[in-house]
């Protein structure tokens, strides 16, 4: 699927702004012939959540209704238009003048639909029905009720099987655009390096909509010069003395891709791509031939009154705070970020480990860490999901949509699922064979295993490239024992090595909940004093273990998160505040991480 932009054979409209908003009312029938009957306002891109001083919104479970009207300039009305969703959490119907456009579950990657047919001259009326409902066929996964209040009324409620907030609504951009009716439709790039030879085979498969008598694809240097030349929806073309994608100092060439008829150019579209080669070899990740050591965060689409919307002045202050402190990678935990963002981190050079929504598979979700010692169980999480189907869904449009970012170097399955218990890899092979048959870059794959699941309890391990961990000694186990927990991550560390001597190991989460201003003489937890002796001594071991190749940590920022008892206003397990104020540790880190080289470290 190919990012909506203007060229000489485009337009794109955009259609945030204002929405009219409302609560669906069971006992109500909605009219979709009809404009809502509200004068409630929302801000599109953004969550609904926290808009609204309203706390049966804040916490609504259930349907919601958004509506916008705009209209199209006779000049475009001979076009092909086309309505699309960044994104709409977690499942949409889209009305156009009163009748279903299209229809999509799963809320964070993007759809769309030809609108030609249902438009009218004048006024289009564009309305959302939108459920936050996520249960066991669902991802994200959750513990889905309803009952009966006094009165008759349908109550409804999730509980998130994962901690963070369930935000919803309209989270990223809503726009129209044109293309001709003989058009491009997609562009898969392929580069294939020669390091030795400083060169790249650069191969394209365009998909076409229509007729073209040919098409052309012209590669593009930064500025702007042409560097090589094809024909062909098949083809490829060399780039000789190719600058190469390197973390933190990005190249991006463009393929100019352009349908030809008569002699004339119908349509033309320009995909950025960066060249460069990623490789899982004897126990290394290796980034252009040179072993590489990721630097970075876990974090979460979450900011102050947004939610989960988009907000790209937060993205770009984001990577420019991660790349003060010498991060180089983030993860998209614990779904695909939007597509601003992963464009935003091929340009700036942030390398992304790519994650799926799957987040929430097992029976239930607690800090019971009592497994720990014990082999693999059967608690029969994989009785009870049912959520194959919508695996395999995000999968195909995660790399559908991802598939040509430089910046993606590694595919995530899920996050923390319950690998420990029976029937784990079954659940999974077919879904890691699914994304490696999909992938036309053939990136490494992992899964990030839960500290439950340690290796003699671990049933999943055997199907990735690399070995991610979420580990917490010294927080969730040994709370307030350095001491202790160093000993358990050294010994842990190196049984994976000993059971893996093949495969790299990194850390995807590791942290200390900490209230920006707690100090602690004693060092206690919750103390920035004790945040920082945590990431001393999980540093420590990282540094002797041979084949351990990362550190992302978790988290990057405080989060919003459900109500419980384990949770003051959110996780406070980011280096920054949810403002991204520094704590204290983000000193040491940046000393840390600034002495690291990207490239070329533990060879």
């Amino acid at each position: 699927m190919l990012y909506p932009i203007a060229t000489d054979s485009r337009v794109v409209l955009d259609l945030s702004g204002i929405w009219n908003f409302m609560l669906e009312d069971d006992n109500q029938e909605v009219d979709v012939n009809q404009p809502l009957p509200t004068t409630d306002s929302m801000a599109v891109p953004a969550s609904f959540n926290d808009q609204s001083v309203a706390s049966e919104v804040r916490r609504h479970t259930g349907y919601v209704w958004y509506e916008k009207e705009f209209t199209v300039a006779k000049a475009l009305r001979n076009e092909r238009l086309v309505l699309r969703f960044g994104s709409a959490t977690h499942e949409a119907w889209v009305y156009l003048n009163g009748e279903l456009l299209v229809h999509h579950k799963g809320g964070f990657t993007p759809f769309e639909a030809e609108m030609n047919d249902l438009l009218t001259e004048g006024t289009n009326r564009l309305t959302v029905r939108l459920s936050n409902i996520l249960d066991y066929t669902t991802l994200p996964v959750g513990n889905y009720t309803e009952k009966k209040d006094e009165d008759g009324n349908l109550v409804r409620n999730v509980d998130e099987n994962f901690d963070f907030f369930n935000y919803a609504g309209l989270h990223r951009p809503v726009r129209i655009y044109s293309t001709p009716f003989d058009r491009i439709e997609d562009i898969v790039i392929v580069p294939e390096v020669d390091l030795d030879n400083k060169k790249a085979d650069v191969k394209f498969s365009v998909k076409t909509g229509g007729e073209f008598d040919e098409v052309r694809v012209t590669i593009l240097d930064e500025d702007g010069k042409e560097v090589a030349q094809a024909a062909g929806q098949e083809t490829s073309a060399t780039i000789d003395n190719v600058n190469l994608w390197q973390p933190l100092d990005a190249y991006l060439y463009t393929a100019k891709v352009e349908g030809i008829k008569n002699g004339e150019t119908v349509d033309v579209y320009n995909e950025p791509f960066g060249v460069r080669k990623v490789e899982v070899k004897e126990g290394k990740f290796l980034f252009n031939g040179e072993p590489f050591y990721f630097k970075g965060f876990g974090k979460h689409e979450d900011t102050f009154v947004r939610g989960r919307g988009l907000d790209e002045a937060y993205n770009v202050l984001d990577l420019n705070l991660m790349k003060d402190m010498g991060a180089n990678s983030l993860r998209t935990s614990h779904y695909p970020y939007s597509e601003e963002m992963m464009r935003l981190c091929d340009r700036e050079g942030i390398v992304v480990i790519d994650e799926t929504p799957a987040v929430g598979l097992m029976a239930s979700f607690n800090f019971d860490l009592s497994m720990l010692e014990k082999g693999a169980v059967d608690d029969g999480t994989w009785d009870k999901m049912d959520t194959t189907e919508a695996h395999e869904q995000v999968i195909r449009e995660l790399i559908d949509r991802d598939k040509n970012h430089a910046s993606v170097v590694m595919w995530s399955i899920a996050n923390e699922p319950a690998s420990y218990s029976k029937g784990a890899y079954e659940y999974f092979k077919p879904l890691f064979d699914l994304a490696r048959e999909l992938d036309p870059q053939n990136r490494p794959l992992t899964f990030v295993n839960i500290m439950l699941a340690k290796p003699k309890a671990d049933l999943c391990a055997d199907l990735v490239d690399v070995i991610a961990l979420n580990r917490y000694y010294g927080w969730y186990v040994n709370t307030g024992d350095l001491d202790e927990g160093e000993k358990g991550t050294r010994e842990e560390l190196l049984e994976w090595q000993e059971k893996y001597p093949e495969k790299p190991m990194m850390y995807t989460e590791y942290g200390a909940d900490t209230v920006a201003g707690m100090h602690s003489m004693y060092h206690e937890p919750f103390s920035e004093e004790y945040q920082e002796d945590y990431y001393r001594m999980n540093s420590k071991v990282f540094d002797e273990i041979p084949n351990f190749i990362g550190e992302q940590l978790w988290n990057f920022a405080d989060f919003q998160t459900k109500f419980g008892i384990m949770r003051v206003q959110g996780n406070k397990k980011g280096i920054f505040t949810r403002a991204r104020e520094p704590k204290r540790v983000v000193r040491y880190l940046s000393e840390r991480w600034n002495s690291i080289p990207h490239l070329g470290y533990k060879k």
